[in-house]
């Protein structure tokens, strides 16, 4: 972040809106998801807080990919970006926790860690996911370098050269023959996974290798990766390896809610709806697939459906007041 954007979300945070209890939409969660729901809102001249905890979960990527002009991009930079822009449509901009949310008629209370409480007419969650990722020495020092989840991604940036793929669950097969797209050497690590017949012969058939044998460690040299040991003392060099993370979502506020959910996440309607009323939700937090952009545009359409449903209230409200003011 250069020094004037820098200047600028400090004055944004000072602290100056303290008081303000009047939102209509208070968006949690500062990513691609919450923010672009953010510029829509605001560009719709909505009175919208953005409260963000200021840890994105691309943090360790270099740069994000597959997001039209903006490929290649580090992942701050976007954010930057998007903090800019939304600042010239009067979003406010926290960065603190949100302890709790609960209702408080006619919409929500929000309250902050060490900070205010905000009220405002709905709530837009958009705090995303954490990886949950094996358990194996430089697993978490490497990843999102070279220890990688997802091939499109990252898959360009190590072509052709020697992958691995460490098996964690039964959808590592899937990831193996994926990735075997962007080299003709990889190698799957069954890592105690047991391959069924018809596993092993798709993995054939592509010629990805298997490996047997429970894997000891991400070898790390000279600050990179330099390839996989198993516990039995073999080491098979490899540029990069892909591991499937278990995915967690950050739904704790939307669960304390009573939001519905189904097989550990939140469910939403098309739109974002959750079934609370008023309480909206959107990237990682509900769709652990989102990519950037994915999470980008969901966050773009919520904010349409959401901006439809004020008008409705704003209608609603005018209507009962004209009625209330007839001779």
């Amino acid at each position: 972040m250069n020094e004037a954007t820098t200047k600028q979300y400090e004055n944004e945070n000072d602290g100056s809106d303290r008081d303000r209890s009047d939102y209509d939409v208070v968006v949690i969660g500062g990513g691609a998801a919450g923010l672009s729901a953010a510029l829509v809102l605001g560009r719709a001249r909505r009175r919208v807080a953005v409260v963000d905890a200021a840890e994105p979960r691309n943090a360790p990527a270099a740069h994000m990919h597959g997001y039209l002009s903006r490929d290649g991009l580090p992942p701050a930079t976007l954010l930057e970006l998007g903090r800019t822009e939304l600042s010239g449509y009067g979003v406010r901009l926290r960065t603190a926790r949100v302890d709790d949310v609960r209702a408080a008629a006619p919409g929500f209370a929000v309250r902050l860690a060490g900070g205010p409480q905000l009220t405002t007419r709905h709530v837009v969650v958009a705090t995303g996911l954490r990886d949950e990722l094996p358990d194996l020495p430089g697993v978490r020092e490497r990843w999102g370098k070279d220890v990688l989840h997802c091939p499109y991604c990252h898959g360009w940036e190590v072509r052709d050269r020697p992958l691995g793929v460490i098996a964690s669950q039964p959808g590592s097969v899937h990831q193996a023959l994926l990735v075997r797209q962007w080299s003709d050497d990889v190698v799957l690590f069954a890592n105690g996974l047991d391959l069924s017949a018809e596993d092993r012969e798709r993995l054939a058939a592509r010629g990805v290798r298997i490996v047997a044998g429970a894997v000891e460690r991400i070898a790390v040299a000279d600050g990179r990766l330099r390839g996989v040991e198993l516990v039995d003392g073999r080491a098979l060099p490899r540029a990069a390896v892909f591991v499937a993370p278990r995915f967690v979502p950050h739904d704790a506020l939307l669960t304390s809610l009573g939001a519905a959910a189904e097989a550990g996440w939140v469910t939403t309607d098309p739109a974002g709806r959750t079934s609370v009323p008023g309480v909206w939700a959107t990237g990682n937090v509900v769709d652990p697939r989102a990519q950037v952009i994915t999470a980008a545009g969901a966050g773009a359409s919520l904010a349409f459906a959401l901006n439809a449903e004020l008008v409705e209230e704003d209608v609603r409200a005018a209507v009962a007041g004209a009625r209330a003011e007839a001779p």
